[in-house]
């Protein structure tokens, strides 16, 4: 029967062929898409991990900046009565808030940008039938902003306070730059958090 030149006999030929063949094209074809998933989810681990080091790295500059500025404004003349001081200004201590600002600004955008959140805010209803995961996205997102005014509002300050080429009386303005930078590393927890759930499956 296999000989037989008819057409029942191609087709049945033909069937046997295409039946012996495609199994195996399957599983070639299977496990390429298994292979290039893997491949794929390892480059998104890998850019996920170079994005919270990313993160966590802006906002330990922003500290470490936070605190340097506050150690170049005690090094300034100033005079202190409960809470009004006269001091000096200093120009390295305004550099230096300037850039804990912008740094911890920088690290603030990004995890926000990177994190994909964008439809976190929702409902009290929603939130309450939304997965943990989702629950602790949110949590972190609304800990990022507080953390965010407060730190930034500390830091301005304390830079704004060392921009005038002379001397000043006014409010003290002591430990704020120090007690900014602290909040810096806070913040880079909570923004670590807020991504990795993010984006977490």
């Amino acid at each position: 029967m296999l000989y037989r030149l008819d057409s029942d006999g191609v087709i049945s030929i033909a069937g046997s062929l295409f039946l012996s063949v495609h199994p195996h094209t399957q599983q070639q074809q299977q496990q390429q898409q298994q292979q290039q998933q893997q491949s794929f989810s390892e480059m998104v681990k890998g850019g996920g991990i170079l994005v919270c080091i990313l993160i966590i790295g802006l906002d330990i500059a922003a500290g470490i900046l936070g605190l340097e500025a506050e150690v170049e404004q005690n090094k300034e003349r100033h005079m202190r009565l409960w809470i009004f001081e006269c001091k000096e200004p200093s120009p390295e201590a305004f550099k230096l808030g300037f850039g804990a600002a912008v740094f911890l600004a920088l690290a603030h955008v990004i995890a926000n940008l990177l994190g994909g959140c964008y439809n976190c805010i929702c409902t009290q209803d929603e939130l309450q039938k939304a997965s943990p995961n989702r629950q602790l996205t949110i949590a972190c997102l609304v800990f990022t902003w507080i953390i965010l005014a407060i730190g930034l509002s500390l830091l301005v300050i304390g830079t704004l306070a060392n921009r005038k080429s002379r001397g000043s009386c006014g409010i003290s303005h002591h430990h704020f730059l120090s007690i900014g930078g602290i909040v810096c590393f806070v913040h880079g927890l909570f923004s670590v958090a807020y991504y990795v759930s993010a984006t977490a499956t």
